[in-house]
């Protein structure tokens, strides 16, 4: 990759030496916004042709229809919501919703591609989190600010990413086969460890635990979408949810002070996780506290993995504190059980950490395209008149 940077900055020295213009986007572009476009004209217009909306998921595919507004190559962003500032490549036929804008390279001299890539890489300074609501308009859009260098440059950039971004991608797949490998053997392992004869004794969690029961109310004083803890506000608050949303936030008090296994009741049902002493779980979520002398915290956890947990029926589904009492697990000794811990600790670690094994490897390669993204879209400015910071 240094020898492509090498022939950039050999091209800058010969086309551009003194340095490289600003240009407002709206200098360059054509700026529009999409339309007004529900499920229901969705369904009934149902064909072909590609609808963008504000996700970012499948592409920012809303849906599909008969008909297209634009035709050729232009470039869209996420207007509004938690994706804003979020900035695609589009070539073809096709129709974008109002939470949608739009633009067209409108002058000689700017390749599109390179448009994309380097409006990605300041867009999101320039949402505005305002109401609560994260938006980039078309006024602010229009005034972004961004180096133009000469063609010649800019195709060259184009190649080298386009290149980069398709080898990336093809060692991504193949990561991502060999990490979908990985967890599947880690399953089959895990269910050969947690799979016993007839001399291990099942129990239920009633008998398992200490203590089983529902989260209450919020604390009185606490901090809500903190991710860290504070001096004032140290212990965490859990509700129901995965991992990566189960946190809500932090208070000055707790009401477990033991480690203990949680439980979703509603939403994301049956999702489990160890929890650390000194905690505070609310509603919809499930407290187990198994007794030291039959099993532990993470034997517990992982054995949950492979146990068939349910909910009650009714209109809204959830798990209840009667029922998971009920619920019946193997429980081999404490011995055996911290055996089989430890070998499973370190498979998930291969398998799930960012930090081991193939997913450092993902995220290493992101972080290169990244760090090479930005060096070769760097350049020693001179400005123009007009425009408006990050800041602004």
């Amino acid at each position: 990759m240094n020898k492509h940077v090498n022939k950039i900055e050999k091209l800058i020295a010969e086309l551009c030496p003194e340095g490289v213009a600003l240009k407002c986007i709206g200098e360059i572009c054509q700026i529009n916004r999409g339309r007004v476009m529900s499920k229901d004209y969705l369904r009934n217009n149902a064909g072909e042709y590609p609808v963008y909306s504000s996700q970012t998921v499948d592409d920012g595919v809303f849906g599909r229809i008969n008909t297209y507004d634009y035709d050729g190559e232009y470039l869209t962003w996420t207007t509004d919501g938690a994706n804003a500032g979020s900035i695609f490549y589009r070539n073809g036929k096709f129709s974008i919703t109002n939470v949608c804008g739009l633009l067209k390279v409108k002058v000689v001299g700017v390749n599109t591609k390179f448009l994309l890539y380097i409006l990605a890489t300041v867009s999101k300074q320039y949402v505005s989190a305002g109401m609560g609501n994260p938006k980039i308009m078309s006024n602010v859009m229009e005034k972004i600010q961004i180096p133009i260098p000469p063609l010649a440059i800019q195709q060259e950039i184009v190649k080298i990413l386009d290149t980069f971004i398709t080898l990336e991608a093809e060692l991504e797949a193949e990561l991502e086969a060999e990490l979908e490998a990985r967890k599947k053997q880690y399953e089959y392992y895990r269910d050969e460890l947690l799979t016993f004869g007839e001399d291990v004794e099942c129990k239920t969690l009633d008998e398992v635990c200490i203590s089983i029961n529902a989260g209450g109310d919020l604390p009185k004083n606490y901090l809500k979408g903190q991710n860290e803890p504070t001096p004032d506000f140290p212990f965490p608050i859990y509700s129901n949810g995965t991992e990566e949303n189960a946190l809500y936030g932090y208070t000055d008090d707790y009401r477990i002070d033991n480690e203990a296994v949680t439980i979703s009741a509603r939403g994301t049902i049956g999702y489990h996780a160890v929890r650390s002493p000194k905690f505070t779980p609310i509603v919809r979520l499930l407290v187990l506290i198994p007794k030291k002398n039959i099993a532990t915290p993470q034997f517990l956890n992982y054995v949950l993995d492979i146990t068939e947990i349910g909910h009650s029926g009714g209109s809204i589904p959830q798990l209840t504190v009667p029922n998971v009492k009920k619920i019946k697990i193997p429980i081999p000794p404490l011995a055996e059980q911290e055996r089989i811990v430890g070998i499973l600790d370190k498979f998930d670690a291969l398998v799930n950490d960012i930090s081991v094994g193939l997913p450092a490897e993902l995220n290493a390669r992101r972080k290169q395209y990244e760090y090479y993204r930005n060096k070769l879209l760097t350049f020693k400015e001179f400005p123009s008149s007009g425009g408006v910071s990050a800041e602004g």
